[in-house]
């Protein structure tokens, strides 16, 4: 008996864990309102990157060249600021992919028009391999996950996270 309440205690938590996945949560929360890119098409390509993590985030580590806008505290002008062509192709990321689809869907309401949001966040970015930087814009290891929960969609990295 004992064997048999082990044996499915391990089953059920491999069921739990393999529901726990960027594709279940991205379902779950995203519309695809704003079309994905994965991290391999956006290292093949020219975009403006957008931040939309909050600044504590921000600061731990960020692709490179990233322009930083938020989320809680999301300001339109810095993007229409930094792009007056609103046909520029734009990649908005966060950590998996959900605050930067709502953003995304804020440019899309500001007339752009080639807006893209990062499948996975910058957590799959650096799973794959992208090289991330800190406030001082040099390479580190380091990724804020936010928290403990989401920090399991972080296989590779160092996780920083409050709370």
């Amino acid at each position: 008996m004992r064997l048999l309440l082990i044996t499915f205690l391990f089953a059920f938590n491999l069921m739990c864990n393999a529901q726990s996945t960027v594709a279940t949560v991205l379902k779950k929360y995203n519309t695809q309102s704003v079309p994905y890119i994965t991290s391999t098409q956006l290292k093949n390509n020219n975009y403006i990157l957008f931040d939309s993590r909050e600044f504590s985030e921000y600061k731990v580590s960020h692709i490179p060249n990233a322009i930083f806008v938020g989320f809680n505290h999301f300001k339109p002008e810095t993007v229409t600021s930094a792009v007056k062509n609103r046909s520029t192709p734009i990649v908005v990321y966060c950590s998996i992919g959900v605050r930067s689809e709502q953003i995304g869907e804020k440019l899309q309401k500001l007339g752009y028009t080639n807006v893209h949001n990062l499948y996975g966040g910058i957590f799959e970015y650096k799973n794959n391999g992208g090289t991330v930087l800190n406030q001082a814009n040099k390479k580190t290891d380091s990724i804020h996950t936010y928290n403990k929960q989401w920090s399991v969609y972080l296989k590779k990295g160092i996780k920083i996270y409050e709370n």
